[in-house]
């Protein structure tokens, strides 16, 4: 957690347009994801995020869903 809040500190400093956050929340419990959310959602009015995860309480605040799999070795499918 003390990451991902060094993360939204640099954000809050200096905001980027877009951030893309690749399994930030795999480590967290579900307390601190709930956490997490809450202050995600604080920065997205001047910043768009792409995250990759697996969390289904992040994915359920997404605006926008792709999934991606690999039926095949070696072949992705949206």
């Amino acid at each position: 957690m003390t990451a991902v809040s060094l993360l939204f500190q640099f954000t809050q400093v200096k905001p980027s347009p877009f951030c893309v956050l690749d399994e930030l929340d795999a480590p967290l419990d579900e307390s601190n994801i709930n956490r997490f959310i809450r202050v995600l959602q604080r920065f997205l009015s001047h910043s768009q995020f792409i995250i990759i995860t697996h969390n289904k309480r992040t994915i359920g605040m997404a605006d926008v869903l792709y999934g991606v799999t690999m039926q095949n070795k070696g072949v992705s499918k949206m």
